[in-house]
């Protein structure tokens, strides 16, 4: 190869150009341009490539440039499809003949071959990538006198579309004169033909080969913390900046070795060692994990939020491994300092067991194991916490073999673990929520065998008008409105009018059914009572849908029996439960002296808060759980908020890198980061007779997406990202001081900026560089969003003005 020269192919740079004023060895460095300049041999058999012949101990970047090359050289002169092995592997080809070209097309997705890479499983916050790679071949009197090759590939974010971009590689390779070679060489043996003409040739790989350009001057991992640790105190999560910092830090941290990661665990402060964690777990490395697990003592209870952190990230892992499930398995079996880690450790082996079976690991040893861990621990289970704990993680597996188990329990059982079991079915897809499933959640809804309270029955009828409910079912459900306890009447009014309202799969049903008149009548639809329920849109876009739900059940009495927030993000027909905040209480009629609806007469005093986060259950927590525990807690505690969730969390990951056939390596990376807070309270006033229910969620989200291409030599690139800080909260007040009491919801969405920046890059080794930034800033409007009119026309009343006094005296 000589005559090599470097040029941009971008000529409007000009002055910023980065080549300008350099000749090739400054460029490509001495050593590169001579092993560039260095003649390979190939050995081919009808157009197809047997062997690369290369020498030694070359640069691989110069080495894979060199493949490149060589790999144009491959083709045939007939159409068809076939398998060859080029410099991306052995890939599909397609032929196409003509008459004076020869098109060949490359199935890239078809390549076979090792290079490093991941992905989220869930579509929502996946990314899609397509590639295509076509070389035409111009032909003249049998001779082929061009090649033209143009491979591209493209990546955008599913539900930001906005994170996007694209490789486009091109090569060409022309005849320009003819002249006459070296004679043929008689032999009998490929080999000994390649040694008498150098001895120091080799045969190696067409395939590329991986190689890691050198960072000079990069920062060790104990400096980059230094300078990724002030973004990450407390105070300071509930910026884009903390999140960036994050991401950061996690990509240095997917480089490092243990004992350097343990080093900084063992340094760091308690204030944000908790951060340290979220990023050590999402780092998920081999290293990384030893790392933690030796810094965590799960024998002690000094450490509890240090180990619900880890176990929390564990829970969100982009892409977790046998590894990691078998390394909480072995926690799982051990003692422990805290019982409610011991129950987080099982709930979160739920939640590996999915994600591994949605990656087609359902039959991984370890995957295999921790389902028996669950169902053998579900059905041996004597106390009613270790039960509580099995339904839990099975609420995250959703293992189809755990359905009769949890039918028994949604029947059979008290409670606390009948309305569990019930809602571990509500998450199921509807393929497995079957005919018999339907039967045994009606016979709940109707009490044919026991009577169930009523946060059971309505979550059973849930799930029936959710999974294609029948006829009869809808029927007999619509028949009950009407024979249920006054507030169970209305909420299960509010929930076929929001069926009806927000078109939901099963309003065609409920609408035939509702042409009957014994359905379908005054008496039926004018229920009166506070319990509601209500689906709206956050966002409606033409590739994706934000929905939020609001459904709140109350006592006769009017204290709260059960709030249910959630929010779900729809792109096509996959879907994202992104939360779910289920407010309960119960047993708190003796405060007001009031009577307690049917099958709840015995109930202890209770009040606790469950979520779902990211499609993970998160272990519950408890306001108060007793009569005593909740007079003290009434006469001493302040309304401040118990925190559900809150931490760093590694929320979109991907990773591709790309083989180009020009010889250049590429990568594709795509990183979200997310810092939230997700706190509830409770408050309640004997004096005023009124309580109040508070959730808020805060949140600040980074997304950086990046595009790499490197020579070795010279590195050029594009990184797109997005951020927001954001908050949602929602309060129902309740006045009982009279009958019938008056609730008021409100869901409030605070304003939010939303930032995105756009840099791109070339640069040389030697230092040289080309830097272009762009940014672009806007406001997303703060605003409540709507609920039923009812809702509305009780706020007015609850937060009614004080009316003005004309009198100006004391009297």
């Amino acid at each position: 190869m000589k005559d090599v020269n470097v040029e941009n192919a971008n000529e409007q740079r000009g002055e910023k150009n980065i080549f300008k004023g350099k000749n090739p060895p400054k460029i490509i460095r001495k050593e590169n341009l001579e092993a560039l300049q260095r003649p390979v041999l190939l050995h081919l058999v009808h157009g197809k490539i047997k062997e690369f012949y290369s020498y030694p101990n070359e640069p691989v970047a110069i080495e894979n440039l060199k493949r490149g090359l060589a790999s144009l050289f491959q083709m045939q002169l007939s159409s068809g499809t076939t398998n060859e092995v080029d410099i991306s592997g052995d890939c599909k080809v397609t032929y196409q003949a003509h008459q004076d070209k020869v098109t060949k097309i490359k199935t890239l997705d078809s390549c076979k071959i090792e290079r490093s890479g991941f992905t989220t499983s869930n579509q929502i916050l996946g990314v899609t990538s397509k590639a295509s790679s076509v070389t035409t071949y111009k032909i003249e009197d049998s001779f082929v006198i061009a090649v033209f090759a143009e491979e591209t590939h493209a990546f955008r974010m599913n539900f930001l579309q906005t994170i996007a971009g694209n490789i486009v590689s091109k090569q060409k390779l022309e005849l320009k004169t003819t002249e006459a070679g070296p004679s043929l060489t008689p032999g009998k043996q490929v080999a000994a033909i390649i040694k008498a003409v150098d001895s120091e040739y080799r045969a190696l790989p067409i395939v590329g080969q991986d190689f890691q350009s050198e960072c000079k001057g990069c920062p060790s991992l104990a400096e980059h913390w230094q300078s990724t640790r002030k973004h990450l105190q407390p105070d300071n999560l509930s910026k884009a900046e903390a999140v960036r910092s994050f991401l950061a830090f996690i990509q240095r941290l997917r480089t490092a070795k243990r004992e350097e990661i343990l080093q900084i665990l063992k340094a760091e402060s308690k204030e944000v060692l908790p951060q340290l964690v979220d990023a050590v777990t999402s780092a998920q490395t081999s290293d990384s994990l030893d790392a933690i697990l030796d810094f965590l003592d799960f024998k002690s209870d000094s450490s509890i939020i240090l180990q619900e952190r880890f176990l929390y990230a564990c829970g969100f892992a982009s892409h977790p491994d046998e590894e990691l499930l078998r390394a909480l398995i072995s926690k799982f079996k051990g003692s422990f300092g805290s019982n409610d880690i011991r129950e987080t450790v099982m709930i979160i082996i739920g939640a590996l067991v999915r994600k591994l079976c949605q990656n087609e690991g359902c039959k991984l040893k370890a995957v295999v194991e921790a389902k028996k861990l669950i169902l053998g621990g579900l059905e041996r289970a004597e106390k009613k916490e270790d039960t509580m704990m099995y339904l839990l993680a099975l609420k995250n597996a959703l293992l189809p073999e755990g359905i009769p188990l949890l039918l028994k329990y949604a029947e059979a059982g008290e409670g606390p673990v009948s309305h569990l079991a019930t809602t571990a079915l509500q998450r199921y897809d509807v393929r497995f929520i079957t005919d018999e499933v339907k039967k045994t959640l009606s016979r709940i809804y109707h009490q044919n065998r026991k009577v169930h309270e009523k946060t059971v029955r309505t979550t059973a009828a849930t799930v029936i008008l959710n999974n294609n409910p029948s006829y009869m079912e809808v029927k007999n459900i619509l028949l009950s409105i009407g024979e249920l306890p006054k507030e169970m009447n209305k909420y299960m009014l509010a929930v076929v009018q929001d069926i009806l309202r927000f078109e939901m799969p099963a309003s065609k049903m409920v609408r035939r059914v509702l042409k009957e008149m014994v359905t379908h009548n005054y008496d039926r639809f004018s229920k009166s009572g506070s319990s509601s329920a209500y689906t709206g849109y956050i966002e409606r876009a033409p590739h994706s849908t934000s929905t939020y739900s609001l459904d709140i059940l109350y006592s006769g009495s009017g204290i709260l029996r059960r709030s249910n927030l959630n929010i779900f993000q729809y792109i096509g027909k996959a879907h994202l439960h992104s939360s779910q905040v289920v407010i309960e209480a119960q047993g708190l009629e003796a405060l007001i002296a009031a009577t307690p609806d049917e099958g709840e007469e015995n109930l202890d005093s209770y009040a606790g808060m469950s979520a779902i986060l990211f499609d993970v259950q998160l272990r519950p927590v408890t306001f108060f759980n007793g009569y005593s525990d909740l007079m003290s807690k009434m006469l001493s505690a302040s309304s401040d908020p118990v925190s559900v969730v809150k931490g760093l969390i590694l929320l979109v990951d991907h990773s591709q890198e790309l083989q180009l056939q020009s010889g250049l390596k590429a990568n594709m990376d795509v990183q979200g980061g997310l810092a939230i807070d997700i706190s509830g309270a409770m408050e309640f006033s004997l004096w005023y007779r009124e309580s109040k229910t508070r959730v808020k969620n805060r949140v600040a989200l980074a997304i950086i997406g990046s595009i790499t291409v490197d020579s070795s030599f010279v590195k050029a690139g594009l990184e797109i990202s997005a951020e927001t800080e954001a908050g949602l909260e929602f309060v129902s007040t309740v006045q009982f001081s009279q009958y019938p009491f008056l609730v008021c919801m409100q869901m409030d969405k605070d304003g939010a900026p939303f930032r995105q920046f756009e840099t791109k890059y070339e640069r040389l080794s030697t230092g040289r560089a080309y830097v272009s930034r762009r940014r672009k800033e806007s406001r997303i409007a703060g605003s409540e969003l709507p609920l039923h009119q009812e809702n509305s026309d009780m706020c007015n009343v609850v937060f009614a003005p004080e009316p003005e006094s004309n009198s100006g005296g004391w009297f």
